[in-house]
């Protein structure tokens, strides 16, 4: 496996494979865990090259945000990605993806002001530029990401399909820990007593998909039974909401394209999650 930490030596490496081989592309912020890990084997079973990116992307973090403190474990990163059988690590400086002077940025409208975007400022737009700059470097022809991040697929779908970009978003499954818990490198900020609280967001859905399945169609009483589980478990909810699983659009009462999403705050650790109702 070979590290890579500038752009131009990434764009060097980049055009001497990009013609001949399958390229596969995960971005990551680090911190990886098996959610991570999953998605590089899915790739190095398609790909010839398997590239991931290890960035802790300061445009995405709002001030009052856990930029400083997010966890950094890049000696057991690089061993989990070799292990997987990553081929190139990205691993760029904060001065070579926004050198002094950077000015341009990347806006996917409306679909970013709802959910997560309506109340992390400015997310989205971080997301979309960075994305879009380790695109046109590692130019891959598919691109592995983690259905965790429900409305960041969606978002980045929407983008790469407006901008005629090449790359297309392969999207896994969310990798849970046994008990349900979605794997999240936000999940080491949680105390052993936030960490049995946290398992009410994956409960919730559970309730939800249980209350449709026998025939329950009210969003208003499907929440309502979502809060109860969450709020008994001293979670403060950000958002509970049901949207189509295409276009995100929000849904007026459920059927069996509606999804799930949720974001909720455990201690002061902000957890996201989704799922179907079916």
């Amino acid at each position: 496996m070979r590290i890579i930490k500038s752009v131009a030596e990434m764009r060097k490496v980049t055009n001497s494979l990009t013609w001949k081989s399958k390229v596969g592309f995960v971005p990551t912020m680090g911190a990886l865990h098996k959610g991570h890990i999953s998605l590089a084997e899915a790739a190095r079973k398609e790909c010839k090259i398997v590239v991931m990116s290890i960035y802790v992307n300061p445009s995405q973090f709002a001030p009052n945000e856990d930029l400083d403190s997010y966890p950094r474990t890049l000696r057991s990163d690089l061993e989990l990605a070799e292990n997987a059988g990553v081929d190139y690590i990205f691993l760029p400086t904060d001065a070579e993806m926004y050198p002094e002077g950077y000015k341009t940025w990347v806006n996917v409208e409306e679909i970013t002001d709802i959910l997560c975007g309506a109340t992390r400022s400015g997310h989205f737009r971080g997301v979309t530029t960075i994305v879009t700059k380790l695109m046109n470097l590692i130019k891959p022809d598919f691109m592995y990401m983690g259905e965790k991040d429900f409305q960041q697929v969606a978002v980045l779908k929407k983008m790469i399909e407006d901008l005629n970009i090449s790359t297309v978003i392969k999207a896994c499954p969310t990798v849970r820990e046994s008990d349900g818990l979605a794997m999240s490198s936000r999940n080491t900020y949680l105390s052993p007593e936030e960490r049995k609280q946290a398992l009410c967001l994956n409960l919730s859905m559970k309730q939800a998909a249980a209350l449709y399945q026998r025939g329950e169609t009210s969003l208003t009483v499907i929440r309502n039974s979502m809060t109860e589980i969450i709020l008994a478990n001293q979670g403060r909810i950000d958002y509970i909401e049901f949207v189509d699983r295409d276009t995100l659009a929000v849904k007026e009462s459920a059927d069996d394209k509606t999804r799930i999403v949720l974001a909720v705050f455990i201690g002061k650790t902000r957890l996201i999650d989704n799922g179907d109702l079916v």
